[in-house]
């Protein structure tokens, strides 16, 4: 198995990656793959590598809005929970083959459905279509509660010390906002192609960016890091860390996929940045 393998070796390879030493439209750049959504509470995640059973719960939001998530449970893990939010018009399906990865490696880890955002891999967005029966909001900024639902709950209910967050286009701007807010709680943010998508408290994400403190990990698409230099620039942290792919790479946490070119690399310089922290 390949990840196996990086594990055993990830410390000996050679790591494509740049320790220090606009933009485009987030909804275009993610692409949908709309299938038939599978809606088991408890159910055997595929592909093969997944070895435990994956629980889905619904979590409250700070509005009260029902947040659909995945719980991919790690046993006997002292290591922090990864939060896996997922990229404009997607869902927690982003995070199906990864995931179990992930579990691997010892993290538990928890998917949500963001209320912006629809269908991916098979699996429909429940969160964004509670929403739309309630009639609330759903740009990408107005996600930012299901992200802090999500981190307290992990926090507290889940019985997590720390937590890891992890970001996927828009989400990833919206994980280094929230490294200020849980400086106390957050281990490392992994941000997968950010960008200034929107404003928050009439602020940028380079501003947030410059108060954070705890590892963080950027990586995008070739042709995106112009997107997100400046704010890879504001961030003071000593073990940030970038990665730029040399061929085209992808946008997103689907970068990952087994099935997208490159996906490789993309996993060993993740690995070497988790072996870190």
């Amino acid at each position: 198995m390949k990840l196996i393998l990086m594990m055993l070796t990830v410390l000996g390879v050679s790591v494509q990656c740049n320790t220090t030493s606009s933009n485009n439209d987030a909804k275009k750049a993610d692409s949908m793959h709309s299938e038939k959504a599978n809606n088991s509470v408890v159910k055997k995640m595929e592909p093969a590598e997944a070895i435990n059973e994956v629980k889905t719960i619904t979590i409250k939001s700070k509005d009260g809005l029902p947040i659909t998530a995945d719980i991919y449970k790690a046993e006997n893990s002292s290591k922090p929970t990864i939060l896996l939010f997922h990229q404009a018009g997607y869902s927690r399906g982003e995070y199906v083959e990864i995931a179990p990865k992930l579990n691997e490696l010892g993290y538990s880890c928890i998917a949500i459905d963001q209320r912006s955002g629809k269908e991916v891999n098979g699996v429909v967005n429940e969160t964004y279509l509670a929403a739309k029966k309630e009639n609330k909001k759903t740009e990408f900024v107005d996600a930012i509660d299901d992200l802090r639902a999500t981190i307290d709950y992990a926090l507290s209910e889940f019985g997590s010390k720390e937590v890891i967050l992890w970001g996927s286009s828009y989400s990833s701007s919206l994980v280094l906002i929230l490294g200020n807010e849980y400086t106390k709680n957050v281990s490392a943010i992994l941000s997968f192609a950010p960008g200034e998508y929107f404003t928050y408290q009439d602020k940028k994400i380079e501003d947030f960016a410059s108060g954070l403190n705890t590892p963080v990990f950027i990586t995008s698409a070739k042709n995106e890091y112009k997107n997100w230099k400046s704010i890879y620039d504001k961030i003071p942290a000593e073990s940030k860390t970038k990665f730029i792919p040399s061929d085209k790479g992808h946008h997103g946490s689907k970068a990952l996929w087994e099935k997208n070119d490159g996906n490789e690399v993309y996993w060993e310089n993740v690995l070497s940045f988790l072996n870190k922290i």
